[in-house]
């Protein structure tokens, strides 16, 4: 039997699925089951099949909003999220320095802060920064000053930039977690107006939905991967799956029309296992309450197939 070329075999990696099954950083409830929804969606075996090993550490444990107070109105419940994203942070540390990638599943993406610690630290510790591609209908760069809504879900990007609540920012005591120079957000299409400022105060780089329409796919992700890889280890990749459009993805937090579709998605995951630079990696918002028949969960753990090296051929 022939053999396919060696280019188009899968190098295995060691993963570590870790579970954050948080909902308090948004209204809307149901994300809390995001992570089971991916499983039950056969995320874990789909990555074996790949010829990855994997290791399922379980959900860190998260608290509900019935058992607590909403705090202060301009970051609820920011003392229970930061609890939250320390631990996660500190279980991709522990992750990383065991040789494996991890594979985080929210939640909301309130989670997005802790593991960009997590790995930012991992790096720092080797003299290394790190890279971010974060993929959103949303820039997730609100501060407790500027948030329309006071939910924490839109203030994780602002945390990672040294923008957002100190007990966000201050993970690890180190702030920002990656440089602007490095940091790039793909696919947003609405933006809070008192948010732009945040966005160029930030100095990030910004691929709307509209630089997507006008130059391709494959520009922009080219173009965000020069970005997050340029004098770096390597980068994170956060995939909010809002990001897709609705009528792929119905079961997500906060939908917005006008997203990637399904073959934008998965080219884009296609060229980022391709690049071969990633060092974690997380999927969020996935929201079964509203889902249809737990499709959403099945395109988010296809797509984590593509971003980990499945190819059509």
């Amino acid at each position: 039997m022939t053999q396919p070329p060696t280019d188009h075999a899968i190098t295995a990696k060691k993963i570590q699925v870790i579970g954050v099954p948080l909902d308090l950083g948004q209204s809307r409830r149901g994300v809390d089951m995001g992570p089971s929804a991916l499983r039950v969606a056969g995320l874990d075996a789909r990555l074996a099949d790949l010829g990855h090993v994997v290791e399922d550490a379980g959900n860190i444990a998260v608290a509900i909003a019935e058992q607590k107070n909403v705090g202060d109105g301009q970051a609820k419940y920011l003392k229970e999220i930061a609890a939250t994203c320390s631990e996660e942070a500190e279980m991709v540390l522990r992750t990383l320095e065991s040789g494996k990638v991890p594979l985080v599943l929210g939640g909301d993406h309130s989670v997005g802060a802790g593991t960009v610690a997590g790995v930012a630290e991992f790096c720092r510790r080797r003299g290394q920064r790190i890279g971010l591609i974060w993929i959103d209908a949303h820039t997730d760069i609100n501060t407790p000053q500027s948030s329309p809504s006071g939910n924490v879900h839109g203030m994780p990007l602002a945390a990672t930039m040294g923008l957002g609540p100190p007990e966000l920012v201050d993970i690890f005591h180190f702030s920002p977690k990656v440089r602007p120079q490095n940091c790039v957000l793909v696919g947003v299409r609405r933006i809070d107006s008192i948010e732009r400022e945040n966005v160029r105060r930030a100095g990030i780089s910004v691929l709307t939905m509209r630089d997507i329409d006008e130059r391709g796919m494959r520009v922009v992700i080219e173009e965000a991967l020069r970005i997050a890889s340029h004098d770096t280890a390597g980068y994170h990749v956060s995939l909010d799956m809002d990001w897709v459009d609705p009528e792929d993805a119905p079961g997500v937090g906060t939908p917005v029309r006008g997203g990637a579709t399904y073959r934008e998605a998965h080219l884009a995951m296609e060229i980022i296992a391709d690049h071969g630079g990633m060092l974690s990696f997380e999927i969020v918002e996935v929201n079964p309450v509203i889902d249809e028949h737990n499709r959403t969960a099945d395109l988010a753990v296809e797509l984590a197939l593509s971003a980990f090296g499945k190819k059509i051929l």
